[in-house]
């Protein structure tokens, strides 16, 4: 099939195309460059099914393809806060124009949502039948709205249009080709543990949170993309074995024994959620998923990248 994908040069977009490229599809990465890199992709540029277009979805596209995986957007604090407008208009203009294109096109499109959409939740574990407690006006909600925005645009697109879509919610999610200044807690811990800086943890460091290895991640994506069941989500897609921020970093210090840093707390950022951790039960049952990768070992080979990289 010819496939597009968004944000394809990004941290998930770019193990995505690399998975798709071993199935023997022709990949159609589109990004602009604003958080993903040209070397997240640099080893699939010899391939002849790969193509690569510059370009932001909030303009329309004029392509033809079979399906779109849309995983446009800055998805860390530090990326998404930065120019807050545009995020939004990435989360809403990048999904009416690719549910434009999906439309003219007859392809079927997988929407890359987010735990986000929750917010800071009062069910926990969340089940895709949550709602959410999300502030419509903080320094977050430009990410947690756009991203809740989109879903509705997709489901309003099949209701009304009959578009065949796909949605997912995607948990913390981990792994090479992670951009070391995102700001994310697995990349800012790892990265000052190998520069011997203070681990810094924001809050006392009981909050949690459950991470998942990228692989199991993009497994979890094509299940749901390919399934026949007529089962178009959302649906959760992360790991549901839950840690608090405070044991990651002892977790990171301990699998990087050269490192001297110590751990130091600062305030809580505003809306920071408490906990999070996703209910997989429909996953389980409608796409037999579930994620195989411990934290442990996906932490082995996020530290081997990132001293590579840094």
């Amino acid at each position: 099939m010819k496939i597009l994908v968004t944000g394809g040069a990004g941290f998930i977009g770019s193990h995505l195309c690399k998975k798709l490229l071993s199935e023997g599809h022709d990949v159609l990465c589109v990004d602009n460059f604003f958080t993903g890199s040209k070397n997240n992709i640099l080893d699939l540029m010899e391939n002849p099914k790969f193509e690569l277009l510059r370009h932001d979805v909030t303009f329309p596209l004029y392509i033809e393809v079979d399906q779109i995986y849309n995983l446009a957007c800055p998805a860390s604090p530090v990326h998404y806060q930065f120019d807050p407008v545009q995020t939004t208009k990435t989360s809403v203009h990048g999904a009416i124009n690719m549910l434009g294109l999906a439309k003219r096109t007859r392809a079927k499109i997988l929407q890359a949502s987010t735990s986000e959409v929750y917010g800071d939740p009062e069910v926990h574990p969340q089940p895709e039948s949550y709602w959410g407690k999300v502030n419509p006006i903080g320094i977050r909600s430009c990410y947690d709205e756009g991203k809740r925005c989109a879903e509705t645009l997709f489901f309003d697109y099949y209701r009304q249009h009959k578009v065949p879509i796909r949605v997912i919610r995607i948990f913390n999610t981990y792994g090479p080709n992670m951009n070391p200044h995102d700001g994310r807690v697995v990349s800012n811990f790892i990265v000052q543990a190998l520069q011997n800086k203070n681990i810094t943890i924001y809050g006392d460091g009981s909050q949690t949170r459950s991470f998942q290895y990228v692989d199991d991640l993009i497994d979890g994506m094509i299940k749901m993309m390919n399934n026949e069941n007529d089962f178009i989500g959302p649906v959760n897609l992360g790991n549901p074995v839950e840690f608090t921020i405070k044991q990651l970093a002892e977790k990171v210090l301990e699998m990087i024994p050269e490192s001297t840093s110590k751990i130091i707390f600062e305030k809580l950022p505003q809306d920071d959620p408490r906990q999070r951790k996703p209910d997989i039960s429909l996953a389980k049952k409608e796409l037999d998923w579930e994620p195989n990768i411990q934290l442990e070992n996906g932490l082995v080979k996020t530290i081997e990248y990132f001293k590579r990289v840094i």
